[in-house]
């Protein structure tokens, strides 16, 4: 296996700060590690950006987001130099995106619709067929929780003005970044921090906190049981799960990513999160 991480901007030949406890875990590991450059990805220069890479094997990113689109180019372009992707473009695009991964897990997250446009009579259409009450505004790939009173939190379905206006501003913020489509998530009550699960071709494989929330460590007994065979189900590599407690007690999913974009926490050693990574070697 290959690891391949982003390179420094200001010391190309070196990974990025960010991703650097990774590279160096995995060298100790004795993993070979290339570097990849990560603003010629996102510029649409796959070929540039994967000319570092050596020819031949078998790769696993672990880097900045990258659009669908741009993975799928980035596959393609390491391809061409004999390296495949443990993760294909549409492995990627499946966990990335939330309509690929919805139904398979529908029975374990907050009831969801969406469209395939930023125009309103679509998000009105998905607003009427989500029903009432409470919901959670996001496009396929990423929230604006941070924005919760101007551009996630829709208090009231049912109320066309306010809705539009929070979706509004939502394309505002979100701006050249807005990915497929809005997505409309029955609000839930959750009691916990979120937890972060990593999974290596169906199985769990580490547990640790969310990165917003790195102290806030997870409960040593929670119970996988009913979302693993789900998530087996989806026949993806490598992926992360969020999880949160709602307040009747069930955990429920938050998100489903996939793993190489994903944040590690600081509370997972790095040692430890590439010897769990080096499981899905096969």
């Amino acid at each position: 296996m290959m690891l391949l991480v982003p390179a420094n901007p200001l010391r190309p030949r070196r990974p990025d700060d960010h991703f650097a406890p990774e590279a160096h875990a995995a060298r100790a590991a004795g993993i070979n590690v290339a570097v990849v450059d990560h603003d010629a990805l996102s510029s649409d220069d796959p070929q540039r950006g994967v000319a570092a890479v050596p020819a031949g094997g078998v790769a696993v990113y672990r880097g900045w987001m990258l659009r669908s689109d741009q993975y799928a180019a980035f596959a393609d372009a390491l391809a061409a130099r004999g390296v495949t992707l443990r993760t294909s473009g549409d492995q990627y695009r499946r966990a990335h995106e939330l309509p690929g991964w919805y139904h398979h897990l529908a029975p374990v997250t907050p009831t969801s619709t969406w469209t395939t446009s930023a125009e309103r009579t679509a998000f009105d259409q998905a607003r009427i067929r989500l029903g009432s009450g409470a919901a959670v505004l996001r496009d396929y790939t990423k929230s604006m929780k941070h924005h919760w009173h101007e551009a996630t939190f829709i208090p009231d379905l049912t109320d066309p003005t306010t809705a539009w206006q929070i979706a509004a501003r939502f394309l505002e913020l979100r701006a050249d970044d807005f990915t497929g489509g809005f997505v409309l998530r029955t609000f839930e009550h959750f009691t916990t921090a979120e937890v972060r699960t990593w999974w290596i071709n169906g199985a769990c494989t580490l547990v640790g906190a969310h990165p917003d929330t790195p102290d806030d460590l997870p409960p040593t007994n929670l119970d996988l049981g009913t979302l693993t065979p789900l998530v087996a189900a989806l026949d993806l590599p490598f992926v992360t799960v969020d999880l949160a407690r709602r307040d009747d007690g069930s955990w429920r999913v938050i998100e489903l990513g996939d793993g190489q974009v994903s944040d590690r926490p600081t509370t997972i050693n790095p040692h430890d999160f590439v010897a769990a990574l080096r499981t899905g070697v096969r």
